[in-house]
């Protein structure tokens, strides 16, 4: 085990890829995020494997594809017999804190007698020591409780904004003041732990829920963006011609509400006005603002305690967010807007001074970050892992065998909220896409309804769908074919006990 020790692996929710300064967002005031990203290594190309928030993050934890650990929803539980993050960091000698939560629906199988009284959406996933949960809110409410807020009687109304109500983008504050807010929470949350952990090597996997909705941001972060200055809306001239690409988009723009305001209203991302859209996004990025903030408190913290040469600190996400580009509002469908998350690594190591403040252009995953941890820390990869280990990036080696595309999943079936499913006529099991993507083109496979086809170099936005276009019919064959490929080379690899990586063959653990 290398002399440094100790991981800060820092999940946001619903934060946008391309939303850092280090990527050209220099109109966002993240100071302390943009530290990270000079004094580490920043991936512009790194994409989730699935959304929403349940498949994400078994993705991220169990460094496995969709198709391979079939959590495609929040409410699918995830099978017990794979292993995660957290307990191969029990078997390296760690306790795992967790601050947030992983939106993980447990195995009933190994729930209590399996009583369905214990079936829990959303739970914690097996393995972790949660040290600050949000998926039971009692917590956090009685925390606002004990500094000597007045809770109302329907606690959840502290996010709406002040004064009435109303309906859409507002910039008005929320009624929690910055000081009782849940990203200032689970910051306590986290200094708490760190401050009573008694100087043995550590890992805290520190959760914020924001900028995830409501999109109601306290004083003074309500007010700190101008809607004036936020990149224009990427969308076509009506929700109609853009409902025309496919039919999975047509259903999304005209009937999907999402909670983007507050937490009892919801609108649709195709009825928002320019204006409401930039006010929408104004507030988003003041939200992220304020985690920036609060990161800052945590950064310092190390760096007073001696630790920051010692800890190896994760910044990612589990998604993106649409943020009213397409006509959308929330994770959904296929778009890159969705998809792609940010990622930066700091490796304190000598080894890494040579990369630090550098961009990795080449496509990463997040079933890569379990791999690069537990790499990191001198410990097995289980075979299960479908990623790779992202630290040659940091040791300024360029891995010659690297993937050239990424790949992600969406199964749309919904029984629990919207049910496209029934409108679209398409079977529950059919209910799914996947999609390849390069540099040149994307191609977005469904097993019931027709594919897209995008030509990147000429429509990056992915306007025009290409895939009934004659002059391209050899390229979305080809793509097909890489996507045949892929399933079957990562559905058969799990099965054995070695595999090619970029640093040669490695045998894996069990």
């Amino acid at each position: 085990m290398p002399a440094a020790r100790n991981v800060l692996l820092i999940v946001v929710d619903q934060w946008r890829g391309a939303m850092l300064p280090k990527l050209g967002a220099d109109y966002l005031k993240l100071p302390n995020i943009d530290r990270l990203c000079t004094e580490g290594v920043t991936f512009r190309n790194h994409f989730t494997q699935a959304v929403p928030c349940g498949p994400a993050r078994a993705s991220l934890l169990t460094g496995m594809y969709v198709m391979n650990h079939r959590a495609v929803q929040n409410t699918i539980p995830l099978d017990s017999r794979f292993t995660n993050l957290a307990h191969e960091l029990r078997r390296g000698g760690y306790d795992p804190a967790l601050v947030g939560y992983t939106t993980t629906t447990p195995d009933p199988r190994r729930t209590a007698a399996n009583d369905p009284r214990f079936f829990v959406l959303g739970d914690i996933m097996d393995g972790f020591h949660p040290v600050g949960s949000f998926e039971n809110r009692d917590a956090y409410f009685g925390w606002v409780a004990s500094q000597g807020f007045k809770l109302p009687e329907r606690r959840e109304d502290i996010w709406l904004p002040q004064g009435e109500p109303g309906c859409g983008a507002t910039p008005r504050p929320a009624v929690i003041p910055k000081e009782l807010s849940d990203t200032a929470w689970f910051t306590e949350r986290g200094l708490s732990y760190l401050q009573g952990h008694g100087g043995k090597p550590w890992f805290l996997h520190l959760g914020y829920y924001r900028p995830h909705p409501p999109f109601i941001a306290p004083a003074p972060y309500n007010a700190m963006y101008r809607p004036e200055d936020m990149p224009k809306v990427v969308r076509a001239a009506s929700p109609a011609e853009e409902a025309k690409q496919n039919a999975l988009l047509a259903y999304y723009v005209d009937n999907i509400k999402q909670s983007g305001f507050f937490q009892d209203g919801r609108g649709l991302g195709s009825a928002m006005t320019e204006a409401e859209v930039a006010q929408m996004r104004a507030t988003y990025c003041g939200l992220m603002t304020e985690i920036d903030d609060h990161i800052g408190r945590v950064f310092d913290y190390l760096k007073q305690t001696g630790q920051w040469e010692d800890t190896l600190i994760v910044f990612t996400c589990d998604h993106g967010e649409q943020l009213g580009d397409h006509h959308l509002l929330g994770k959904i469908g296929y778009f890159d807007e969705s998809y792609r998350i940010p990622l930066t690594i700091r490796d304190p190591r000598r080894a890494a001074n040579g990369t630090r403040g550098s961009i990795v252009e080449k496509f990463t995953e997040t079933v890569d970050t379990m791999p690069t941890i537990l790499e990191w820390l001198g410990l097995p990869v289980p075979r299960q892992c479908d990623g790779f280990s992202l630290l040659p990036f940091c040791e300024g080696e360029k891995p010659a065998d690297w993937r050239t595309e990424v790949h992600y999943e969406f199964d749309f079936r919904d029984l629990y909220y919207s049910q496209p499913e029934s409108s679209l006529g398409v079977p529950m099991d059919k209910c799914s896409l996947a999609v390849v993507q390069d540099e040149h083109f994307k191609y977005v496979h469904f097993a019931a309804l027709p594919p897209l086809f995008f030509d990147l170099k000429a429509d990056p936005d992915q306007f025009v769908n290409r895939a009934g276009d004659p002059s391209y019919a050899v390229r979305v064959g080809e793509y097909a074919a890489r996507m045949l490929d892929w399933r079957l080379g990562f559905a058969e690899r799990t099965l054995t006990g070695y595999r090619a990586t970029p640093r040669g063959l490695e045998v894996r653990a069990a």
